[in-house]
């Protein structure tokens, strides 16, 4: 990757509804020469995805909450486990006093205990600790630089 991709993630993660002449533009390149340098970067696996990016609260997603699983077995081969529960957005194997690491959105605490209910219902799972997030200052997407 070079300065040009780095440019190029950057501005696709600030609009990725730009056309390839105005993404081109913005980083000394011709549309064409913008198309073919994406194409590639998604072939390499650095684009992974393009999507859109939603408020939770307007979503009836209000509530977040990051949740450290305690676990009594390795919990590394459990990931479609967490995957089957929608209101986990992320899932982390971590190191330290817990196994796994998920970020949790709901629209009430009634549903985030409900999901902690789920959450023991995992083969290993012995134990959660659950944080609620008041506010969010900011979140922000992997910088290419």
């Amino acid at each position: 990757m070079d300065d040009v991709d780095r440019a190029l993630i950057a501005e696709l993660q600030r609009d990725a509804t730009q056309a390839y002449a105005v993404l081109g533009k913005a980083v000394g390149l011709s549309a064409g020469a913008a198309h073919d340098r994406v194409r590639k970067l998604r072939e390499r696996g650095v684009i992974r995805r393009t999507t859109v990016e939603a408020d939770p609260a307007a979503l009836g997603r209000g509530v977040l909450a990051f949740v450290m699983v305690d676990s009594s077995a390795w919990m590394g081969d459990s990931a479609e486990s967490f995957a089957a529960i929608p209101e986990i957005q992320e899932a982390h194997i971590i190191a330290g006093a817990a196994s796994v690491l998920v970020k949790v959105r709901t629209a009430t605490t009634e549903q985030l205990q409900e999901v902690l209910r789920r959450l023991y219902a995992i083969e290993g799972v012995n134990g959660t600790q659950a944080t609620v997030a008041l506010e969010t200052f900011f979140e922000r997407p992997v910088c290419a630089g």
